[in-house]
């Protein structure tokens, strides 16, 4: 495979490239997205060698050996490396993932190049600014919403009714899905996006919820759910293995149901 080389008019420039560690036998090499809003310098790519015989499988565990024993400045989030948290999902070798569930060996190409996740406002390094993301998730109202008087115990649910949320739920709201759809990318202010709209559909669904007719109200408008076109870049990348855009159609055909 030809090595990676960037356009000669790209903005981001070849950065630093570190030595490789003294008497590895068993490298990787990195090439990481790296941008701080301090220096008033253009994004760069740095060169990192990776031990692998003192480093662990998974991308994440490069990127710690990186931070731990070559460059401390190298700023990326992570918390549980179990695939749970979300926190390190980043663009690696041109896919959404999770760097905590994706191994070293499993990219399938000698340099591993890593980015933050696209289309989305740089706050650091591999840290992007998820704000409107989250703003997103939170107007939808990821909760159960009731008008009647609470049960005495709980609100009781079926096996049925509780299966219904099978492929929903899972979701970890890491982003990865909404920042590879081409319509968040254009129109990201106002589309809710895939994730946002996987949420929303978990709720109508469930049985417990009682706030149907005002979720899909919130829906009611020209960009927040009618800007998906089924492109399916958000299936293709859930690290979960969620299908966004099959709960998209669900919320469509309940918007139409109710205009009947």
């Amino acid at each position: 495979m030809a090595e990676f080389t960037l356009p000669k008019n790209s903005r981001i420039k070849e950065g630093t490239a570190w030595p490789k560690p003294e008497g590895a036998k068993t490298l990787t090499e990195f090439r990481i997205y790296r941008w701080n809003p301090d220096d008033g310098e253009n994004p760069k790519i740095d060169t990192y060698w990776v031990d692998r015989e003192h480093c662990g499988p998974m991308i994440l565990d490069g990127l710690i050996y990186i931070k731990n024993e070559i460059d401390s400045s190298l700023t990326f989030r992570r918390s549980c490396r179990e695939g749970i948290c979300g926190s390190c999902s980043m663009n690696i070798n041109g896919a959404n993932t999770l760097a905590c569930t994706k191994g070293m060996d499993e990219v399938g190409e000698n340099v591993i190049k890593i980015y933050p996740l696209p289309h989305m406002p740089v706050i650091k390094d591999l840290v992007p600014d998820l704000s409107t993301f989250y703003n997103q998730v939170n107007l939808i109202e990821p909760f159960l919403k009731t008008s009647t008087a609470p049960p005495e115990k709980e609100w009781a649910q079926s096996p049925e009714d509780r299966d219904k949320l099978d492929g929903l739920y899972e979701c970890i709201l890491c982003a990865c899905c909404s920042t590879s759809c081409p319509s968040y990318w254009w129109n990201g202010e106002k589309y809710l996006g895939p994730a946002a709209l996987l949420q929303a559909y978990r709720w109508m669904i469930d049985s417990r919820d009682e706030g149907l007719a005002e979720r899909l109200d919130t829906l009611e408008d020209p960009f927040r759910l009618y800007r998906c076109h089924t492109i399916m870049n958000c299936a293709n990348v859930c690290p979960k293995g969620l299908n966004p855009a099959a709960a998209i159609v669900e919320i469509k055909k309940l918007m139409q149901e109710r205009e009947v």
